[in-house]
Parts: structure tokens; sequence; C-alpha cells
């Protein structure tokens, strides 16, 4: 991991949180290894905790977002991003916001919430589109130079290969999660999986959510 400090928001904290849950399961998979057991398949270990990691930034994205469209909001800023000027309110809440029963910060969180609750964050194109409701930086590439400063130069990621990086690591989710982890065309037969493979999965969400949050501050 790069020498970065972590932000120590709630929503930071708790996204460090859920990935130590996930850590947790490779070494529970580590640990039942050599028992080699027929009823046990080491791998749903590695695969349950692949499922954590990429849940639990999918998780951190949703709650970043709501926090700072009400910080925004609440600061009634010129400097406020395009696409949060341009955000729609139904008429109820505008109405609410009128009578003085809410306030406009949390009028616009609260229909941010509504918006994007049930949104898989987990595609860079859509939390491209939903953290434009924050920033009017390119997330995807200011991340990547991020990322290439803290190795110091020695690698030289950019906007797309970065964002390869993140979908070859949802896209084995989604193969977990929706086709068993299954090899293609057969019913029984699962993709190989390690814990080397799962616990640099695991770093690659630590460094990707640490380099945006780097860039969102």
């Amino acid at each position: 991991m790069p020498a970065a400090a972590h932000p120590q928001t709630r929503e930071f904290r708790a996204f460090l949180t859920n990935l130590e849950y996930a850590r947790k399961m490779v070494v529970a998979g580590q640990s039942l290894a050599a028992f080699q057991s027929p009823v046990i398949d080491i791998g749903d270990f590695y695969r349950a905790a692949w499922v954590q990691s990429v849940s639990a930034i999918d998780h951190w994205f949703h709650e970043e977002l709501y926090r700072r469209v009400a910080e925004l909001a609440a600061a009634d800023s010129p400097g406020m991003p395009y696409q949060l000027t341009r955000f729609e309110l139904p008429l109820v809440k505008v109405e609410e916001v009128r009578r003085g029963t809410i306030t406009l910060a949390d009028a616009v969180s609260g229909h941010v919430r509504a918006k994007w609750g049930n949104a898989a964050l987990q595609n860079p194109r859509k939390i491209s589109e939903a953290l434009k409701l924050v920033t009017e930086e390119d997330v995807w590439a200011k991340a990547a130079l991020q990322l290439n400063q803290w190795n110091h130069g020695r690698t030289s990621f950019n906007a797309q290969s970065l964002k390869q990086q993140y979908n070859s690591i949802t896209e084995r989710r989604n193969r977990i999660a929706h086709d068993a982890d299954l090899l293609d065309g057969d019913l029984k037969r699962r993709r190989e999986i390690s814990d080397a493979d799962v616990t640099d999965a695991i770093d690659w969400i630590e460094r990707i959510a640490l380099a945006i949050a780097t860039v969102l501050d």
C-alpha cells in the first residue's frame, strides 16, 4: 500500500472495517487449507472474501456520495459541481423546504439517496456518473496519477488502465455472485482461486478507494 494516511471520516473507517472482514475470511481459509476436508471447499472462503471486498467499496462509494452531497447542498456555494446544480427535486420536497419542515441539504441528500440507493456502484462509468454530483474532477485519471506518484513512477496507470484493473475485480465478483464461479459452459467445475488471488484483489480495492478519496479531498 502507498504511504498515505487513510481519511478519518466515518465512511472510510466503515470501509476499512468491511474490508477487514474480507481479510479475515482469507485467514480462515488459509487456516483450514491443511485439513483438506471433502466437505469444505476452501475456495469458497476466498470467493466470499472477494464478494465482500467489492461490496465494501460499493458501500463506501454510496456513503461518500451522500455525505458530500449533503455538505455541498448545505454550503450553497457558487462553486457547486454543475451536475449538482442541475439536480432536480420533486415538487413535494421543494414544498417541504419552502415550509421549513426539511432543510435543503437534507432534501437533496435524501433524494440522491433515493435515486442511487439501489444502483450498484461497481462499474467505472456508473461511479463517474454518481461522483459528478460532488466533483468536476476526472476521478479515474486523477486517481491513476495519484497511484503512479505513490509508486514513485514505477507504474504508468492512466484512467483507462485503472478502470480495467477495477473491472477485472468486479467482473470476477459477478461471476462468483451470479454464476457460482463456474467455468464457462460447465455446470460442475469452478474457476481456480487462491489466497494470493483474493489478497491481491482486496489490496487493489483498498488502493483504488484511497486514491479516489485523495482526489475527492
